[in-house]
């Protein structure tokens, strides 16, 4: 490794040695050309005669010249920003092109400071101390009852073993680099961007770098160093608290790539013995934050419809991730995960002896080694994480409490009849003991858990939740009120599951978005505008929207005036034109049928194995009891509700009850890519054909 970086650092030194430059911060004016220049001067000099001469006919010429000009800029500004568009290859650089666009870039914020390294040795004293005071006062804590043998904690070891990482083919190392950010860090010895147009040359060594890492079971040490940035957590918090920051690692480039094999080689073990846990969505293919709040909020649903109540709570973890013990990492990975041999070697590796130091405006601190914890910043140490905390699932199970979790945010929800005084003792007492149980297991394994940030919610309707606004849970030496909202994984729920603290903030966000790009939209043509409102906009209404199933048109009428402020921008169209044929020409559908595209689409991958295993088990194919003309239809089975408001509002009842109405080729097509192009063409004809007649 160390050959490599010395190779590659000297041919760059000598084609193109560093060289130190004052920069001043201007905006991006990478549009201007020569043109432009020489018509501006024009522009200027025909401005001058008229104002000398005070003549009609010289004003008359430098007003066309004017118009010319602006024309031009117009011109040049919209080919500019239209190439940029079309240069983005994913999601994420078409976010940052937007934001570039919109002059829109991260703000750097740090405290006051008379010198930057003296600056980057306290964010590192800081961040090291904080670690090191969690794990002292959870080694003192009393863990007493708590059972430290790990071989009872329920999970069964595989039957198959992990011993050896197989080493990566030359075609596998260059398709993974292909599709990794093209992101570099001060610790690379060449910039990522131009690793990447020397593919050809640098594959063979790197892969052979790679090879030796995982046949030699040994992790170089350059390798694992991480360049720490402090990141302000929010802009409107105190900038000289230090506490207000977290540390976001850098690492270099060819220890994520180590990382992203070692982790397919990972991932598809404990995929083949089925190794992960169900309820667990973070860093998991077809799993994401919206399959995870759509399965908690059926159930919960379902819960209210059937017994009247539940309560929902959010925990909340202190630097989860930085306090992980090292020998339980690896005692979990070599017993519950069949991680042996070499392989097992490898993560020891991967683990012992890394470091990290603060860097701020090029000043770096001195290096302080990393005893605990897995680096944030990197490809593995979020599935590590997941992995690590896989016990506490079985612990939730055992307590006989209904739980999701998502990386380091765990949800807890439980059913109860609210107008029976011995249920809800009972669950009180379940949900204290669940909680005591929580915090035990954290203690066992080095996690803090944050008693003062844990939501509460208790979930009914509005009548039924007056009876129950004196509900308290008792953890440890807090009490736990019941709030009447609470965030959770972007999404702000409340004690109705009404969603309107939520689509009022979607709205603001959403409006924000199109104040920023109208203010650059003669700059833009109508498809750039597109883009741009696809991209910052109406992912705000997308995101999440399958939960909001059921709402009052009133709320989604809200939505719908955000979407048709989108399109009025986009066709350039006044406040009170008729918007319909802009929705039409865009091919938008309205908020509630893209509601019911997303649902739709859940149903149609949980029917061919393409959703999370907790979203198959609520799509039921109906069968009846004797043979029907009918039965070679594939319906899906709906449940029986009792109310509209939750029961007839899940997925589980919308699910099937969508799907049933959809026409048969709909429903039979033979690739999710031809089921998108179907449902959006039937959703669409449907709702305009209704509103054009």
């Amino acid at each position: 490794m160390e050959f490599y970086n010395k190779s590659i650092s000297d041919t760059l030194n000598k084609h193109a040695p560093l060289k130190t430059r004052s920069v001043t911060l201007r905006p991006d004016t990478s549009w201007y050309t020569k043109e432009i220049a020489q018509e501006k001067r024009k522009r200027r000099k025909l401005e001058r005669r008229w104002r000398r001469s005070t003549l009609q006919v010289d004003r008359e010429i430098f007003q066309a010249q004017r118009t010319h000009v602006n024309e031009l800029i117009c011109r040049v500004k919209q080919d500019h920003f239209k190439a940029k568009l079309s240069d983005a290859e994913t999601p994420k650089e078409l976010h940052q092109i937007a934001n570039k666009i919109l002059h829109k870039q991260k703000v750097s914020v740090l405290p006051a400071h008379d010198s930057a390294s003296e600056l980057a040795d306290t964010f590192l004293k800081f961040f090291t101390d904080k670690i090191a005071n969690i794990r002292n006062i959870l080694s003192e804590s009393d863990t007493s009852g708590v059972d430290v043998d790990q071989d009872e904690d329920g999970i069964v070891p595989p039957a198959c073993v992990l011993d050896t990482l197989q080493p990566a083919s030359e075609e596998e190392v260059r398709k993974i680099i292909r599709s990794s950010p093209t992101k570099s860090c001060d610790l690379d010895p060449i910039p990522t961007w131009i690793l990447k147009e020397c593919l050809d040359v640098l594959v063979p060594l790197i892969t052979v770098i790679v090879n030796l890492s995982l046949n030699n079971s040994d992790v170089p040490k350059n390798l694992k160093d991480a360049l720490i940035t402090p990141l302000i957590k929010k802009l409107l918090l105190n900038p000289d608290i230090l506490k207000n920051y977290r540390p976001v690692s850098n690492l270099s480039f060819i220890s994520k790539l180590i990382e992203r094999i070692v982790a397919a080689r990972l991932s598809h073990h404990m995929i083949a013995n089925g190794l992960y846990e169900k309820f667990q969505s973070a860093y998991r293919k077809l799993h994401s934050t919206e399959s995870a709040l759509l399965r908690v909020q059926n159930d919960i649903q379902q819960a209210v419809d059937n017994d009247g109540a539940a309560v929902l709570i959010l925990l909340d973890l202190s630097a989860a991730f930085d306090t992980i013990d090292h020998a339980k990492l690896l005692d979990i990975l070599s017993r519950h995960v069949g991680v042996t041999g070499s392989a097992l070697r490898w993560f020891e590796s991967y683990l012992c002896e890394r470091t990290q130091s603060v860097v701020i405006d090029g000043h770096k601190s001195s290096p302080s080694v990393l005893e605990w914890g897995v680096p944030q910043g990197s490809v593995l140490g979020p599935i590590l994480f997941t992995i690590y905390t896989t016990s506490l699932a079985e612990e939730l199970r055992k307590a006989g409490i209904s739980y999701h979790l998502y990386a380091d945010d765990t949800q807890l929800y439980l059913s109860f009849k609210p107008l029976e005084a011995k249920s809800v003792t009972d669950t009180i007492k379940i949900i204290e003991k669940c909680l005591d149980t929580v915090q035990r297991w954290m203690l066992k394994n080095m996690l803090k858990l944050n008693g003062d940030k844990t939501e509460c919610l208790v979930i009914s309707t509005k009548h039924v939740l007056k009876s129950l606004s004196k509900l308290e849970f008792i953890f440890g030496d807090l009490v736990i009120r019941p709030t009447s909202s609470a965030k959770n994984l972007g999404v702000l729920f409340d004690s109705s599951l009404s969603y309107q603290q939520h689509v009022g903030n979607v709205c603001k966000k959403a409006y924000f978005q199109i104040h920023n790009i109208g203010r650059k939209r003669k700059f833009l043509t109508t498809e750039c505008c597109k883009t741009l409102v696809n991209t910052l906009v109406t992912v705000h209404l997308d995101y999440c929207n399958s939960l909001l199933y059921g709402l009052p048109q009133m709320l989604l009428g809200r939505l719908e005036r955000v979407q048709k402020t989108a399109a009025r921008l986009i066709m350039r169209l006044r406040k009170y034109h008729h918007i319909t044929p802009a929705l039409q020409s865009l091919h938008w559908l309205p908020i509630k049928q893209r509601i019911e595209y997303k649902i739709l689409l859940f149903v149609y991958k949980a029917l061919h194995g393409l959703a999370p295993s907790y979203i198959q088990d609520l799509v039921q194919v109906y069968e009846p009891a004797r043979s029907l003309r009918s039965g070679c239809q594939r319906k899906l089975r709906v449940p029986i509700t009792h109310l509209s408001s939750f029961g007839d509002r899940s997925f589980a009842y919308a699910a099937p009850t969508l799907w049933n109405h959809l026409p048969s080729h709909v429903q039979q097509a033979e690739s999710l890519d031809i089921f998108k192009k179907h449902l959006k063409t039937h959703l669409f004809r449907t709702v305009y054909s209704t509103l054009t007649n």
